[in-house]
């Protein structure tokens, strides 16, 4: 008994630890579909049952068959396997024979002709291949939804690959399950991203979070609004929107509707190109240590609120090194003023951005301490 619940304790950290929920059920089901693309094939089952019927019991009133004698000649004779007459039969069997034979191959013509057509068409092998990838969506927890295919997300996912972070990748292309192949996508949906369809077909009810990266601002606006929509609709905590755009503009509208993020690609590779200029014997401290997936460091932006007990406290009266050695590399003010490498006797007020820096276990830490309304306790020990 105690190994059955040690091997189950094992098999859910395992679960948990690669993001796969246990019920695998799609949110889209395709059975109808399916059934709607194989309902040509009912014609010639239902003519296969009727020939069948006919001619066992033709089989039993000409030659007085039994009934499973009937069954396997009708059987025999109506496939055309050759095995011959099980047992003597009269002029008027084998003419009725004759009659089963033609009837089989017409029969058998016809299924063929019906299973070349669905065949080409090719809706129904994608049909169950796209059943296939949506019960493995399904299974995923926390994922991210990437929203279009275009050289963002071939580095992206690259990344995200390292990082063990599942994801999966929606394009309108008809060559996406190609495209996917290509660049090792091990989930990816064919639709288009700001659907509810696709939504849905994404399992984003349960992803952490959308990348929207189009080149097309209205495609980006499309993907964020419809995301915000159905997040009201499900009623759960907000997503986490990451987008990309090219001017202020852009960037400004699209965190208007409900972005968290939007990155500018030429402005970050326009710092970083004059940086280089500036120095080229520099190397961007950020970008080897704090943007590597190989190193536990992490930087990130922490608000101070109303009720935090850090506020209108100054800095050192924080003692967040001597807490959970992470380090204040600067301080954004609600009127823009940002202050780099502050001192000690800086004032935190409500409002100001905490950029912070230390290891990923440690961040969670000061997440928590900055964010409390109540004071350390073993501060008064430091």
């Amino acid at each position: 008994m105690k190994k059955n619940t040690s091997k189950n304790s094992l098999f859910k950290r395992l679960a948990k630890l690669l993001h796969w929920e246990t019920s695998s059920k799609p949110e889209v089901d395709l059975r109808s579909e399916i059934w709607g693309e194989l309902k040509p094939f009912r014609t010639p089952i239902i003519l296969t049952i009727l020939i069948t019927l006919v001619g066992t019991l033709g089989y039993i009133w000409i030659d007085h068959f039994s009934l499973m004698d009937a069954l396997y000649q009708t059987g025999i004779t109506f496939t055309t396997v050759g095995f011959g007459e099980i047992a003597p039969i009269s002029q008027i069997g084998r003419i009725f024979t004759l009659f089963l034979i033609i009837g089989g191959f017409a029969i058998f013509s016809y299924a063929v002709g019906i299973l070349v057509d669905v065949i080409n068409k090719g809706r129904l092998l994608a049909l169950f291949k796209e059943n296939r990838m949506l019960y493995k969506i399904a299974r995923l927890k926390n994922h991210v939804v990437v929203c279009y295919h275009n050289a963002y997300t071939i580095d992206l996912t690259k990344e995200l690959r390292k990082t063990h972070i599942p994801f999966v990748v929606v394009d309108p292309d008809e060559n996406i399950e190609e495209i996917a192949k290509k660049y090792k996508y091990p989930f990816f949906i064919k639709g288009d991203p700001h659907t509810l369809l696709t939504m849905k077909k994404s399992h984003l009810s349960s992803a952490k979070g959308v990348i929207t990266l189009s080149h097309s601002t209205p495609d980006n606006i499309a993907v964020i609004s419809s995301v915000r929509l159905y997040e009201k609709d499900l009623g759960r905590h907000p997503y986490y929107i990451l987008s990309v755009a090219q001017t202020d503009e852009e960037i400004e509208k699209l965190q208007r509707l409900g972005a968290n993020e939007v990155l500018s690609p030429t402005k970050l590779v326009a710092k970083r190109m004059t940086a280089i200029t500036v120095d080229p014997d520099v190397k961007n401290i950020l970008e080897e240590f704090v943007y590597s997936v190989d190193t536990p460091l992490d930087l990130e932006k922490i608000t101070v609120s109303k009720k935090s007990w850090i506020a209108y406290k100054k800095l050192k009266e924080a003692h967040l090194r001597e807490l959970i050695n992470v380090t204040v590399v600067g301080i954004k003010e609600d009127s823009g003023k940002f202050t780099a490498v502050p001192k000690g006797d800086v004032t935190i007020k409500p409002g100001d951005v905490l950029l912070v820096i230390g290891t990923n276990k440690d961040m969670i830490k000061a997440r928590k301490i900055i964010r409390s309304s109540k004071k350390p306790k073993e501060i008064d020990f430091i």
